[in-house]
């Protein structure tokens, strides 16, 4: 039987390592891993996502994006034709970004959106002493986000907040956990429930995508 294929779609400035703790059955999918591109000047995401497209090698992918990444593989879904769209902790429009989002959109706050500190995390680090909470945090950007070139931070954060896509796809599965910070689930609709689920629950959750990914991506 033809293995099915998967194709993952990390978060922003996320390295595809946090998929490392997802697991599907090996004689039924075969699981691929997309990376972020450094953008051109003035890139859309459109022509973005075009680029990170080609990356894609088989016809009917299965596609699976988390936050940012998620609203990626919505636009390339766009360009080619998906067996299934998966979004993990992201949003399927932008009227369901919190209210914080839009109001970031309204005064143009990407244009003062400090990325350029995301860059020096092992700066920061050094004044993590005496705080684990904030030691572990830094811990876990530095070995999940790979991605610190503030060209792409800026178009980024720039790129999401403006994100223009205002009607839902219905055919988009949405997996969303219920105490996600970044994207709090009062804002959303149709979308599967994850309890206890964060914003990084690709990674803490990983036993539950392992068990019911299967069945999400082959059931109708």
């Amino acid at each position: 039987m033809e293995r099915i294929p998967v194709y993952f779609m990390p978060g922003l400035a996320a390295s595809p390592i946090i998929f490392e703790n997802i697991k599907l059955p090996e004689d039924k999918f075969e699981m691929f891993f997309l990376e972020w591109l450094l953008p051109e000047e003035g890139e859309s995401l459109a022509h973005y996502a075009t680029r990170i497209a080609e990356n894609i090698l088989h016809e009917n992918p299965v596609l699976i994006g988390v936050s940012f990444g998620g609203v990626l593989v919505q636009e390339i879904a766009e360009m080619i034709t998906p067996r299934k769209v998966i979004i993990i902790s992201s949003v399927k429009c932008n009227t369901e970004f919190p209210r914080r989002m839009r109001f970031a959109k309204l005064v143009k706050a990407y244009r003062v959106f400090p990325t350029a500190l995301m860059e020096r995390v092992d700066w920061l680090a050094r004044f993590a002493n005496g705080n684990s909470f904030i030691a572990k945090r830094l811990k876990l950007y530095e070995k999940y986000l790979s991605v610190r070139d503030k060209r792409y931070l800026d178009w980024a954060f720039k790129t999401i907040i403006l994100w223009d896509r205002v009607e839902p796809n219905p055919r988009v599965i949405h997996i969303h956990g219920d105490a996600d910070g970044v994207f709090p689930p009062q804002y959303l609709s149709n979308y599967i429930p994850i309890k206890g689920g964060t914003h990084i629950m690709i990674i803490n959750k990983a036993k539950w995508f392992n068990e019911n990914l299967p069945q999400i991506i082959t059931g109708k």
